[in-house]
């Protein structure tokens, strides 16, 4: 057996980054674009016997080259990216593979959260993790004839969400929204969940959660071993609804709405396939039209181009006054900047 050692692969390393992507390629995975570490176990010619790597607390694009399959070499990458997650401070971990790869993982200690028949399934390395969720929102359920829900990413907080909001809080009793809570958009987390609150203040049959790790957004949903683009989006959507059925049964919600998204192909289909697969279960899914400025739809694309043109007075009439204030405040200026130093601010 040959003797193997680790390698971290960095993306200035041209002949590892080559060989990953050979091996990855072998195994039927493209390198997902979504990646802050991986690493290799090479053998004493620096050929490359198995890789992996991590984005954020997940684990991901891991192989073996099919010449060293029976030795060991995936458990062992595992274990390196479980250590360094760890030395990172990530202890709660996730992950998602193929269907008949799910065995695999759940020996070396990772649980079925969700899983979309023959495509994906999603796990975590805590046995009670999603049940301890579940129950945690179990305490916040408020009865009611109609108990509705909104997901929201609020990047920022717009009158568009507020009018849906709005909306939504006068036909039920109770409206439980959830933020995002991955920080992979420019405005943190804690600001965005922040303007939400202070943007709804008004609306007292309103109920705010953070998503957690349990409802996934589009940026870090892998889509690497998924080669068709429309299959990548309905896999996405199946997971993420299989895993809201649970959070819905949990809430007693039986209606859930989404904002429109004209323009936005990946929504249309998500949408769609969100409709079919709750209405199916007895949870009515409501389409609502944005919300315009008397010209075109408002969207938080707009209000973040706005910042980083420097022009905040120009967010003012589509932005409620809480997150007008925000951005007018000195408490702003790193947010501020982080707009208007990224080279894309139109996302969709």
């Amino acid at each position: 057996m040959s003797e193997y050692h680790f390698s971290s692969i960095s993306p200035a390393d041209k002949r590892s980054q080559r060989l990953m992507d050979a091996l990855l390629k072998q195994e039927g995975i493209e390198r997902d674009k979504n990646l802050d570490y991986s690493v290799g176990l090479f053998d004493e010619d620096y050929n490359l016997a198995a890789t992996g790597s991590c984005y954020k607390n997940t684990l991901r694009c891991m192989a073996v080259d099919s010449g060293h399959q029976g030795e060991g070499l995936l458990n062992q990458i595992v274990s390196h990216l479980i250590d360094y997650q760890h030395r990172q401070g990530c202890t709660e971990l996730f992950l998602y593979t193929k269907c008949d790869s799910a065995k695999y993982f759940n020996d070396l200690g990772f649980y079925e959260i969700a899983r979309v028949d023959g495509k994906v399934v999603f796990m975590e390395n805590r046995k009670t993790g999603f049940s301890e969720y579940l129950a945690d929102l179990q305490a916040t359920a408020v009865t009611g004839e109609n108990v509705a829900t909104v997901v929201v990413n609020a990047n920022p907080f717009t009158l568009g969400h507020q009018y849906l909001l709005e909306k939504v809080a006068r036909e039920n009793d109770v409206v439980h929204v959830f933020v995002v809570s991955e920080d992979v958009s420019l405005v943190p987390f804690e600001v965005r969940l922040r303007l939400v609150r202070e943007g709804t203040a008004h609306l007292k049959n309103i109920v705010c959660h953070a998503t957690g790790s349990y409802i996934i957004s589009n940026a870090t949903f892998p889509s690497y071993f998924l080669k068709d683009e429309d299959l990548i989006i309905e896999s996405h959507a199946k997971l993420d609804i299989n895993v809201f059925k649970k959070i819905a049964e949990a809430l007693s919600i039986n209606r859930r709405y989404v904002g429109e998204e004209p323009f936005s192909q990946v929504t249309g289909i998500y949408n769609r396939i969100m409709k079919q697969e709750l209405e199916a279960c007895g949870v009515e899914c409501i389409i609502v039209p944005r919300k315009t400025d008397g010209t075109s739809a408002i969207s938080a694309s707009k209000v973040r181009q706005a910042i980083k043109d420097g022009d905040i007075e120009a967010i003012k009439n589509v932005v409620p006054e809480t997150t007008y204030r925000f951005f007018a405040s000195a408490e702003a200026a790193p947010v501020i900047a982080a707009i208007r130093g990224a080279d894309e601010v139109i996302h969709y």
